[in-house]
């Protein structure tokens, strides 16, 4: 069905696909079967949305934000600024063709909904308005979810969404992208019927999108207001396991944060030195970063432009380190197998450290927590605990994990058959005693 920004290959009618989805929707919703014909987009955004524990026949998206922390937000978030320009393209047009506009932050939270009146009425029973969060990892399936999973335009079509509440709808989403950094700042969703997924609908998204980003490029022309730092600011956090992206969170008490998806190259920088006691100099980062000879004159470019997208975070230079306290969720592992609470540590690690990222210094930060987590798990043999990594992507295939978890289960064991067989399957695929040690990078 095309490429994955495109819900409709050209000449498709939707109505009949409307039709056809909602079999394809319902024989996964009550069997599980998979549909060969539905798009790779869809089944994998489906798989990751089950996996996420999202509950096909009644998920809706949760409420995170009242009035109060939503103006809080808004105030502060950098798409602010570039409202003007998203309602004179997008949202006059939309209200005027029965459609919806949203604008999302980083994390899924819709922060702006506009556009027709009635619709929006409709659609805040399926709770589409601002202030809920729909990230595709608990909202299921849906554009502006999925594409901020992917960081990709997206189109869903009808039942292509996973959650049946929401099946009655239709959108395109683009994600917007900080000019000079490319860090991901929101995305832009057009919500309808059938026809916001048209080749047509899709372009204008983009095109908005594209002025949008152009108007954040001029707006760093004009002068410059110092920043300062409210006293009531919660300590930010970076969020670095199983993400291709890091995701940074700061702002207030009571939720009223501001969350920024940062670049593949700013992440792994911002981890490194989160990671190096008394900091780093350019050229040590530049080693860590690359095999390549990079000019250290780059890395200081870099760093200059990861400086504007931190908020309270700041940055000291020779050496390159973060000054002020940064949470981050690889320490927050470290932390837990500290005190031995090696339950807990599986249910924080959410996956490898930047799996996509090929640095050599992230890759040996990876494979040493990977590491840690497993010796940690392997010599406590505690059955639930060894069983909930075993269970996910970066545990499936290590079958020094399941054999243990089968040793540490009792015969009685309702799961005792099941780890069994998949023990006798990872024997046969991968040979007798055979372990993947390291992690699987995306």
């Amino acid at each position: 069905m095309g490429p994955p920004s495109l819900a409709l290959p050209p000449g498709s009618d939707p109505r009949q696909l409307t039709r056809y989805l909602r079999s394809a929707h319902d024989a996964f919703v009550s069997t599980g079967h998979l549909d060969r014909s539905l798009r790779p987009l869809v089944v994998d955004s489906w798989r990751r949305s089950v996996e996420s524990g999202v509950d096909p026949e009644s998920t809706l998206a949760p409420i995170r934000l009242d009035d109060a922390r939503l103006a809080q937000i808004r105030a502060s978030h950098p798409l602010a600024l570039v409202m003007p320009v998203i309602r004179r393209l997008l949202v006059d047009p939309a209200a005027e063709s029965g459609l919806l506009v949203a604008v999302s932050d980083a994390a899924g939270r819709l922060l702006w909904v506009e556009g027709d009146v009635s619709l929006r009425s409709q659609a805040e029973s399926m709770h589409f308005l601002a202030g809920a969060d729909w990230s595709e990892a608990v909202a299921g399936t849906n554009a502006p979810g999925t594409a901020l999973a992917l960081d990709a335009p997206v189109q869903i079509l009808g039942a292509e969404h996973l959650s049946r509440p929401v099946t009655p709808w239709s959108c395109s989403a683009v994600p917007i992208h900080e000019p000079d950094t490319g860090a991901v700042l929101g995305v832009l969703d057009l919500t309808g019927g059938a026809e916001v997924v048209t080749l047509q609908t899709l372009t204008l998204v983009r095109a908005t999108v594209a002025a949008v980003e152009a108007e954040l490029r001029l707006e760093r022309l004009r002068p410059v207001r110092p920043r300062s730092v409210a006293s009531g600011w919660t300590s930010p956090t970076l969020s670095l396991l199983g993400r291709r992206s890091a995701q940074l969170g700061y702002g207030g008490h009571d939720d009223g944060s501001t969350t920024t998806t940062l670049s593949p190259r700013h992440s792994e920088i911002l981890l490194l030195l989160t990671e190096a006691d008394g900091g780093l100099s350019a050229d040590q980062l530049a080693v860590a970063l690359s095999e390549e000879d990079h000019p250290s004159v780059t890395i200081r470019a870099e760093l200059s432009r990861l400086r504007t997208l931190l908020g309270p975070v700041r940055l000291g230079s020779r050496p390159y380190r973060v000054l002020d306290a940064l949470r981050t969720d690889v320490a927050d592992v470290r932390r837990e197998l500290r005190s031995g609470r090696v339950r807990q540590a599986v249910a924080a690690y959410r996956g490898p450290v930047l799996p996509a990222s090929t640095a050599p210094g992230v890759e040996r930060l990876r494979d040493e927590l990977h590491q840690l987590l497993r010796s940690a798990l392997l010599g406590a043999g505690d059955p639930d605990a060894l069983l909930s990594f075993a269970d996910t992507a970066h545990g499936r295939d290590d079958s020094e994990v399941w054999r243990a978890a089968l040793t540490a289960l009792p015969a009685s064991s309702p799961r005792y058959a099941q780890v069994a067989g998949h023990v006798d399957r990872l024997d046969q695929t991968l040979g007798c005693g055979a372990t993947l040690l390291q992690p699987r990078r995306a």
